[in-house]
């Protein structure tokens, strides 16, 4: 281990002393335990509050700023492991051994290839489109080159599923989980090999493993053709974070800096029932397959109260120019009821576990970077006056958007590749959970209050 790989780690198991110091070690009461169905909970608007499944993938402690992926502390995580054993464990529940890493990794290798395609993408005007457009399109491009899904004969058969809700249920009622309304894959796929299954059963865990490398190797071919620039192939020596680095500057990264894209990417894997990962799994409910399940993540990642607010940080952060003019900012947003970007959160009402680790490997980028090195202490500047401001009164702290782009612009990637690098990291969340709830899928049926009129007569067109 290099000196500063080991400082990286160091800082990071600061991070983790200084959280720990500041919560308590239970988690919350009734929402860590399974659940006998159906469940009473107060739910608001957007189903704020409301219990959809269970999953032992990850848990998200708001008041006391807890992040877990399958038990493990993300602390822990980011210190000592990879995204590709993140990964792993997100998706089959346990951290690998070294076969099976061995084995995950050269898969995730082998799939980042996807010539078919590039050339498609390069085919369509993407240089005319945001990221997260050409991100969108990249995938459902990838879903025609590796799956007949495209091809009616493609078509999912309603006989590949063991029950169905087409309105059946009678709704006006608490639904009870009847057992013949339980979707569940037949295994017959199981039979066939693994290309057979790849390409006639696109929810498997081969798609799965296919995802995870396409979107970075899609994402990566977007920040080159944007910049008018040929995509590049792989480097198969390379780990997943180093690759997609590569991919995208056409440079083989440092040790330091392919640690701390690793460290960014197993950040942003997975964060509970969030919009993204419930419209990847609302799509999948339906058997419908994962690549567009991934595709409905892309596109609510791609709303602005969702992704987005680590390129609208840095912006900020370029308006205001320098520490000593962070007060009169603050000011003026007072006074204009401004929002700060990179604040407050809908979950924690703690600092960001995050934000945490972010905040320091934004320093750490920053010391040898002027510009960066400007951002970072601005940035610095304004987080003690939110904090003194609105921290302790109103539980305002600093999200994980207020110091990723730093880091990320310490590495030389543009704005607009933020957001695609989120879903670079969280394809593995997306994925683990929609495979997860597959195999005890119910297809998901929320009602709407009704709050319109009743017998109103019916006028012809003349009359009106």
């Amino acid at each position: 281990m290099t000196t500063e790989i080991k400082q990286i780690t160091d800082l990071i198991l600061q991070a983790k002393e200084k959280a720990y110091k500041e919560t308590s070690n239970e988690p919350e009461p009734g929402l860590t335990e399974p659940l006998n169905w159906p469940v009473e909970c107060t739910v608001g608007p957007g189903l704020e509050g409301a219990i959809a499944s269970e999953t032992k993938i990850g848990y998200v402690n708001g008041a006391k700023g807890w992040l877990i992926y399958r038990g493990y502390d993300i602390f822990d995580l980011c210190a000592y492991s990879t995204f590709e054993e993140v990964s792993y464990l997100l998706i089959h529940g346990s951290l690998p051994t070294q076969k099976e890493l061995r084995e995950f990794t050269r898969d995730l290798v082998r799939y980042r290839t996807l010539n078919k395609t590039l050339r498609l993408m390069m085919s369509t005007p993407i240089e005319e489109m945001n990221a997260m457009s050409a991100l969108r399109v990249g995938v459902n491009y990838m879903r025609r080159e590796l799956t007949c899904m495209d091809q009616e004969a493609g078509r999912p058969s309603t006989e590949d599923a063991i029950g169905s809700d087409e309105d059946s249920i009678p709704m006006e009622t608490v639904p009870r989980g009847e057992e013949h309304a339980i979707y569940e894959f037949k295994a017959q796929y199981e039979k066939k090999t693994k290309e057979q299954a790849q390409l006639e059963n696109a929810c498997d865990r081969y798609a799965v493993y296919h995802l995870i490398s396409g979107v970075a190797t899609i994402t990566a071919a977007i920040a080159r053709i944007q910049r008018g620039l040929m995509p590049i192939d792989p480097d198969p020596e390379l780990s997943h974070a180093g690759n997609f680095l590569y991919m995208m500057t056409g440079r083989k990264p440092g040790p330091v800096e392919e640690r701390i894209m690793d460290i960014a990417l197993i950040l942003h894997a997975d964060h509970g029932m969030n919009a993204s990962t419930f419209a990847s799994m609302v799509v999948a409910s339906t058997l419908s397959d994962i690549y567009f399940s991934v595709g409905a993540g892309i596109a609510a990642l791609s709303g602005p109260l969702h992704g987005g607010a680590n390129e609208e940080v840095i912006r900020m952060l370029m308006k205001i120019g320098s520490p000593e003019n962070v007060k009169s900012y603050m000011e003026n947003a007072q006074k204009t009821k401004s929002k700060i970007s990179g604040f407050g959160h809908r979950v924690y009402k703690a600092y960001d576990p995050r934000a945490r680790i972010l905040g320091p490997l934004a320093a750490f980028v920053a010391q040898d970077n002027p510009d960066v090195s400007t951002l970072f202490q601005t940035a610095e500047v304004l987080e003690q006056g939110v904090r003194t401001g609105l921290g302790e009164k109103k539980k305002i702290f600093p999200n994980v958007d207020f110091y990723s782009g730093i880091v990320y612009r310490g590495m030389g990637i543009a704005p607009e590749i933020f957001t695609p690098i989120f879903a670079v990291a969280r394809v593995s969340g997306w994925t683990a959970r929609v495979y997860e709830y597959l195999q005890n899928n119910r297809i998901f049926r929320p009602r709407a209050m009704y709050t319109g009129e009743f017998n109103k007569e019916y006028k012809s067109l003349d009359q009106r």
